[in-house]
């Protein structure tokens, strides 16, 4: 049980150690996932970025996902039973969304490039982990050196599923619980965060490292 994300990401930045010698980029999976990303990216002194992918939910159960989404590729975990007029219309759906939050979050600025660089990617959990195979996908056509994928709990199927890609270097999850139903189970404090909070978790770690040069 994890006090609330700032401990999560705190307790992950202490077996990430062995990064900070290393060219890092930390990117996180909003919205939940930028108060992880700013505690591990304070602690390896690193850049943090974020990276926007959306599930595709099922059509019979919208919280369960089936595949996800980002604004350049598009990966689903059983397309044989799926209505292709339905993928279609929620990936350009998705997309739509996907398009707007990007506006919101970068503004005037650009996303890090991470070419040649160790990029990890955080989250606060994950349940079936397709939303984050298309973030792994996405990251890896930008050629990064290594990528690690950095967890504080999922269901030992999701971390199998990650750790046998050939795209990722290390898996490290805190948390493998065999009664997993759903992150928030394992945080006594897992209040929603906002778009707002999370741009301004963004905006201010930005602002902060940009002074300090």
């Amino acid at each position: 049980m994890f006090k609330d994300r700032n401990d999560a990401g705190n307790q992950l930045a202490t077996l990430l150690a062995k990064y900070k010698d290393d060219e890092v980029i930390v990117l996180a999976i909003p919205r939940g996932g930028l108060p992880i990303g700013a505690s591990v990216a304070t602690f390896l002194n690193a850049p943090l970025d974020m990276v926007l992918t959306k599930k595709i939910g099922h059509p019979n159960n919208k919280e369960y996902a089936i595949g996800a989404v980002s604004l350049e590729s598009i990966i689903l975990s059983n397309s044989n039973i799926l209505d292709n007029n339905y993928i279609e219309r929620e990936t350009e759906r998705i997309r739509r969304t996907l398009k707007e939050r990007h506006k919101q979050y970068y503004k005037n600025r650009s996303p890090k490039k991470l070419q040649n660089k160790t990029v990890i990617i955080v989250d606060d959990g994950i349940a079936t982990g397709n939303t984050l195979l298309a973030t792994i996908a996405l990251v890896h056509k930008q050629r990064p050196s290594k990528i690690v994928v950095a967890i504080p709990v999922a269901p030992p199927s999701a971390i199998y599923k990650i750790s046998n890609l050939e795209n990722v270097e290390e898996v490290i999850c805190i948390l493998q619980p065999n009664n997993f139903r759903a992150v928030g189970q394992f945080y006594k404090n897992f209040e929603e965060v906002t778009d707002q909070k999370a741009i301004q978790i963004l905006d201010s770690f930005n602002s902060k490292k940009v002074s300090e040069i």
